[in-house]
């Protein structure tokens, strides 16, 4: 797997910038951004980035910005954050004047070279700082940037922004910047966003009676490849994915020549699993959701609760054996498979007068109870007063 970064500014960006001189040379100027620290570390800890440091720091060893001066300031830093779990893979430090057009000055890439390998996922990586000119290092590495900026008029750039400003299309600006904000919390949320939903888990499960391979995103746009063997499963599979805007992925190898009932538990079950793995501890999810909807001249009723325990409440009865050649006990089965491994509470009602109509509106129902289920808030916290789930 390739490895995302953050190539994270430090003055502006970590500390707050020392708008006189530019130069943090003093412990007295050390003052962190608000919250930074304790967002940094959530970042570190649940999502999969590497932090690198990159920082214009001009004229460094120069008698104008002696290193004795720098390098105690900044090694204090670096412990500091260090302290609470914040490390960074590399530093890397541009010590030349703006007027030096230097290849290794911000936001020219000559420092970052390196990262421009297949080791590394640069589309999927970001550029964190306060200037313009990490805008344009991250346009020039490839990836997006995240611009903490206060005042994001042309009047508060510096004389360096400015010189890039006028130089770049507003398109280029506009296409490069993901986030404008000035508070680490919206960094972060942005960050858990951005990662839950690229996340995806691929799961097998196989016996004497089946061989289930499931492809599975949470927070998906709705792509599907179902294949059990049974047509009109299939189809019901589909809803899920359509409905739920659920990337799914499904291919069952059963022992049909018996019956149907080992491939649909079995697909029931590995489902269940890669999901209840996909939620992981549930933290910043809404838990609940619920839904009712309507099909021609029937109407279903979901309500679903994530909570990590299983129970499934089936209040609907089929006056039909068999639905699209599917035995219809096999339905109840599939999601009281799906509700334990999954663990979570599961309750379906459903009346009508069709027997197609009302299965295929339980599983657009459920599709529906589930998208609203998963979906994140912004409290980022267990959702129950046990603290756990």
């Amino acid at each position: 797997m390739k490895d995302k970064i953050l190539f994270i500014d430090r003055d502006g960006t970590i500390i707050e910038e020392c708008p006189k001189t530019y130069q943090i040379d003093s412990i007295e100027k050390i003052i962190f951004m608000k919250k930074v620290i304790f967002f940094l570390s959530k970042i570190k800890k649940k999502l999969d980035y590497k932090f690198v440091l990159v920082s214009n720091q001009d004229g460094l060893g120069s008698s104008s910005f002696p290193k004795e001066k720098f390098w105690p300031i900044h090694n204090h830093i670096i412990k500091i954050l260090k302290s609470e779990g914040i490390d960074f893979i590399s530093t890397h430090i541009d010590k030349t004047f703006e007027n030096e057009k230097k290849y290794t000055r911000k936001p020219k890439i000559g420092m970052l070279t390196d990262y421009l390998t297949e080791n590394y996922d640069i589309e999927k990586s970001f550029v964190i700082g306060d200037r313009l000119t990490d805008v344009l290092l991250a346009y020039n590495l490839g990836c997006k940037s995240i611009w903490i900026k206060k005042n994001n008029d042309f009047y508060n750039l510096t004389r360096e922004e400015k010189d890039y400003y006028i130089t770049t299309k507003k398109e280029i600006l506009n296409n490069t910047i993901s986030l404008k904000t000035d508070k680490w919390k919206d960094i972060y949320k942005y960050l858990c966003y951005i990662s839950y939903n690229s996340i995806n888990k691929k799961k097998k499960r196989i016996t004497l009676e089946t061989n289930v391979k499931i492809y599975l995103s949470i927070y998906g746009t709705g792509k599907n490849n179902i294949k059990t063997g049974l047509g009109f499963f299939d189809h019901l599979l589909q809803q899920i994915s359509i409905h739920g805007n659920i990337d799914l992925n499904i291919n069952t190898k059963g022992d049909l020549h018996i019956d149907e009932h080992h491939t649909i538990e079995d697909t029931g079950i590995t489902f269940g699993e890669i999901f209840n793995n996909l939620l992981g501890d549930r933290i910043g999810i809404e838990r609940y959701g619920f839904y009712i909807l309507p099909m021609d001249d029937c109407i279903s009723t979901i309500a679903i609760d994530l909570g990590g325990r299983s129970n499934l409440v089936w209040e609907t009865k089929f006056k039909r054996d068999k639905i699209g050649g599917v035995s219809t006990e096999m339905f109840y089965h599939f999601f009281k498979s799906f509700s334990e491994y999954a663990k979570c509470n599961i309750y379906v009602n459903s009346v009508g007068k069709n027997e197609h109509h009302k299965i295929e509106s339980i599983f657009k129902c459920f599709a529906r109870a589930v998208n609203m289920a998963v979906k994140r808030n912004s409290f980022n916290k267990i959702p129950s007063t046990k603290g756990v789930l």
